[in-house]
């Protein structure tokens, strides 16, 4: 869930601003957004799919980081999605990724639309970015969109089911939902 704070403030205010708060906070087009904690299943979900990641990628050339890291999308929008994959050569201390991949969202009951929408749309719009996955919570399912020859197609390719795998081939990933949703997914 977002809550929109009735506060303004500009990127790099906003940065130093969320440095010194408890709780976790997003910038969306120049307003500052508080976000809300997940399930056990959320977390469950988001850690398995980082150490899946970490196992795919080479350590040397790519950093798995999880939702206290954030994503530059622009002038006025700083988005900490749950998992973002980024260049390895990023300064110890940078706030944002420098070269965001990959960047996956685990769905929330509250943000199915926002996550499939509007921050679908502004993830897709990075141009270091070759893949945005969103994985639902209460069964093996995701949403992902792979950049192609011309582009991120229009919408996902839903991949379902514990035999399915996610696929990022010019990544090398290859991810099998059995291994994220094990023990917690009907």
């Amino acid at each position: 869930m977002n809550v929109q704070l009735n506060l303004r403030m500009d990127k790099p205010s906003f940065l130093t601003w969320v440095q010194e708060r408890e709780g976790r906070y997003e910038l969306e087009r120049g307003r500052v957004m508080m976000t809300t904690g997940g399930s056990r299943r959320h977390g469950i979900i988001t850690r398995r799919l980082a150490a899946a990641l970490e196992k795919c990628l080479d350590g040397d050339q790519w950093t798995v980081l999880t939702s206290d890291f954030g994503v530059d999308l622009g002038a006025d929008t700083v988005r900490y999605p749950d998992v973002v994959v980024d260049v390895a050569s990023g300064a110890p201390e940078d706030l944002t990724a420098s070269s965001p991949v990959l960047v996956a969202e685990v769905l929330s009951p509250s943000s199915a639309t926002y996550d499939l929408g509007d921050k679908a749309a502004d993830y897709l719009k990075s141009t270091t970015l070759v893949a945005y996955l969103v994985l639902a919570q209460d069964e093996a399912k995701a949403w992902v969109w792979v950049r192609g020859a011309s582009g991120f197609s229009p919408g996902p390719t839903m991949i379902t089911g514990p035999n399915a795998t996610i696929r990022v081939a010019t990544l090398g990933v290859d991810i099998d939902l059995a291994e994220i949703y094990a023990g917690i997914s009907d």
